[in-house]
C-alpha cells in the first residue's frame, strides 16, 4: 500500500528541491507517492506554513520541516511498513 507523501514548497527553494530529492530516493525502500504542494497556491498555506517550508507531510501529520531529516522520514515509514 502507498504512502502519501505531501511536500509543501515554494518556487525557487533549493531547501524544497533537496527535500523532494531525498524523498525520492525512499521510493526505493517504500511505496511512496510524492504530491508537492506550492503554498502559494492558497492564502491559509502561506500563514501556516510560510516560515517552515519545506515542510513534509504523511497521514495529515507534520513530520519534518526546514532542512529535512531523511532518517526521520524512513523511520516514520518503517512503522507505518512494519
Amino acid at each position: 500500500m502507498e504512502t502519501e507523501i505531501v511536500l509543501y514548497t515554494k518556487k525557487d527553494c533549493p531547501l524544497c528541491q533537496e527535500a523532494k530529492e531525498l524523498i525520492e530516493t525512499l521510493s526505493y525502500d517504500y511505496e511512496i507517492v510524492i504530491r508537492e504542494k506550492d503554498i502559494y497556491e492558497e492564502d491559509e498555506l502561506i500563514e501556516r506554513y510560510g516560515l517552515m517550508i519545506p515542510v513534509v507531510e504523511m497521514e495529515g501529520e507534520e513530520v519534518d520541516y526546514g532542512k529535512i531529516d531523511l532518517f526521520s522520514i524512513s523511520n516514520r515509514l518503517q512503522k507505518k511498513k512494519g
